[in-house]
């Protein structure tokens, strides 16, 4: 979403004044559902694909948002997501659906799940599957039942489990399973997670709501799916986040980097919820116990509950939804990424949003964070290859890596260092900041000592247009603290004044005892998807170059800082395009 920057330096008042007036704008972005009554139905006449992802999952054209349902069912990965056939701005929003056999060739069907009945009315919004025990698969969605916005949980079923893509969906009529009581606001009670079976025999799901300013996943409890009853309590409820969006909970391995279903009933494992908070458009989570008896989930005294806390992704990423997947033992989460540039730039172009590349996601072996990396398959779509090694970048010194294809590439590097003693201190006068604040004042152009290093993706020969995503080393008196950043603040030349170009960044949580940092880096034209640290911190950002596009665009490698730094080992591929045929897809409803 249009993540904003925010500092602790605002008061409260003026803090939540600033959020108003920033979130006004909208930059295209709806998590909240913002409606354009006069461009949702506006086709697109001339679709422009110079910003176009080539390896990322989105469709000819038109407006896409989350990823509501994915899952493996019978040898076939079904991706669901929110999508508006009539034009590249929130609204007319069906479930689209398209099938694949390896998480990247995708097969568009006809969509599976489209208002037109009277518990779903006026929307189809987000949901989950779930694969039940007798291997028969079931949706929970929200929908939406009158102009008031009214929210109300639905279920939907395959008409034929014989066909291998599903591609006919049953409403029944005994819909809607879940209503809101008096005290729940049903204008905010959506997006329900994947049940999970309960030792008592029970089933029970998650929904996304609020009390007053207090953000809460609402918990519902059943014996047959069908008839529902809500625990006393929450699962889990935090004071001064707003309202819930998404909330996904699943269990994760203390050890190793398996998956595990939600039904999971085993020992030595933790429980992460996360959740999409609609008034920061960001994605936060939390690692903790599920007390079963209680129904209740009590978050580690190390992860911080609320706007502090945990991010799945430090930057454009939202409405992220994981699931299990038996076929190779992992649990994969996938987000959306919504554009940076106004409303009616997609208009103008004719589409908005992707969804991000699929990651692996684990607990990593510290008990504290997630880990994320995309998934192996990816790989496949590698082409030609680059390599260095054994390179030394002094202050100042950048070297472009030439070979490949640029705008459409996949890097890895390992950075190295003989010394930590270069590494500035650290402001205490920023403990209160966030990172990405702290990334807009020691950019990458900032000389720093151990740092700033990494690429420039993106960039222009003469470096009018570039994003750099790059470390910088702090010493925090008794520690390190080691920040990641992707700065869009120059990565185009156009639309100074209305392009949301952010400084988007998170600290990395790393043991810098044998003195090297890795970086990853998915560019793909107009969104870069970094790694930091084998995937302890993911940035993404979408960025719109003029110079630097197609055959316009360089890589270099680059260090601002007095330490040296050697490049250990980089390897880079020209990435190819997943076979997609979209010439039957997404038919009117």
């Amino acid at each position: 979403m249009d993540c904003l920057k925010k500092s602790s330096l605002f008061s409260l008042p003026f803090f939540l004044l600033y959020f108003s007036i920033i979130l006004s704008f909208n930059n295209g972005v709806n998590a909240s559902h913002k409606v354009f009554p006069g461009l949702q139905s506006t086709s697109a006449v001339d679709v422009k694909n110079v910003h176009r992802t080539r390896y990322h999952f989105q469709p000819p054209k038109n407006w896409i948002n989350d990823p509501n349902a994915p899952m493996y069912f019978n040898g076939v990965y079904h991706l669901f997501y929110q999508y508006n056939p009539y034009g590249s701005v929130w609204g007319n929003i069906v479930w689209a659906h398209s099938v694949s056999t390896d998480l990247i060739n995708w097969i568009p069907l006809e969509p599976a799940i489209y208002p037109s009945k009277v518990f779903d009315k006026y929307g189809t919004w987000s949901g989950s599957a779930t694969i039940l025990p007798n291997n028969k698969p079931i949706i929970l969605y929200t929908g939406i039942v009158d102009a008031k916005n009214t929210q109300v949980q639905n279920y939907a079923i395959p008409a034929d489990l014989s066909d291998p893509f599903l591609r006919k969906w049953i409403k029944p009529d005994n819909n809607p399973l879940i209503d809101a009581d008096v005290n729940i606001n049903k204008t905010q009670f959506r997006d329900p997670t994947t049940c999970w079976l309960g030792q008592d025999g029970y089933w029970r799901t998650l929904i996304g709501s609020l009390w007053g300013n207090k953000g809460m996943a609402i918990l519902y409890k059943s014996r047959d799916l069908m008839k529902w009853t809500k625990v006393q309590q929450p699962l889990h409820s935090v004071d001064g986040t707003g309202n819930w969006e998404c909330p996904d909970f699943f269990p994760v391995l203390l050890r190793g980097t398996n998956g595990l279903d939600a039904s999971y009933k085993g020992k030595n494992i933790k429980y992460v919820l996360k959740v999409s908070l609609d008034v920061t458009r960001f994605e936060y989570y939390t690692v903790g116990i599920y007390d079963t008896k209680k129904d209740m989930y009590i978050p580690d005294k190390t992860s911080i509950d609320g706007w502090k806390g945990l991010r799945l992704d430090y930057g454009n990423y939202y409405a992220s939804k994981s699931f299990y997947d038996p076929s190779k033992n992992r649990r994969i989460v996938w987000g959306w990424a919504n554009e940076s540039d106004t409303v009616n730039d997609d208009v103008k172009k004719g589409w908005a949003g992707i969804q991000t590349i699929p990651r692996k996601v684990w607990l990593d072996s510290s008990g504290k964070q997630l880990v994320q990396w995309p998934v192996e398959e990816l790989e496949s779509l590698r082409g030609h290859k680059i390599q260095l090694s054994n390179r030394k970048l002094n202050k100042g010194d950048k070297i472009e890596v030439k070979g490949i294809t640029p705008a459409q590439a996949d890097v890895e590097v390992i950075f190295s260092f003989s010394s930590l003693d270069k590494a500035e201190p650290f402001d205490p006068n920023w403990a209160n900041l966030y990172a990405q604040d702290v990334c807009a004042i020691k950019g990458s152009t900032v000389q720093g000592g151990l740092g700033p290093f990494g690429l420039l993706t993106l960039a222009s020969q003469n470096l009018e247009e570039y994003t750099p995503v790059f470390f910088r080393v702090f010493n925090a008196q008794d520690k390190y603290k080691v920040l990641m950043c992707s700065d869009a603040s120059r990565s185009t030349l156009e639309n100074a004044k209305t392009m949301y170009k952010p400084s988007f960044a998170g600290y990395v949580d790393v043991d810098l005892t044998n003195k090297t940092l890795s970086l990853r880096s998915l560019i793909d034209h107009s969104v870069v998807e970094s790694f930091g640290a084998g995937g302890k911190t993911c940035i993404t950002s979408r960025v719109y170059p003029t110079l630097a596009i197609y055959d316009n665009a360089h890589l270099f490698v680059f260090n601002n800082g007095t330490e040296t730094i050697k490049i250990e080992s980089l390897n880079a591929w020209s990435m190819g395009k997943p076979k997609m045929n979209w010439s039957f897809g997404h038919s009117s409803y």
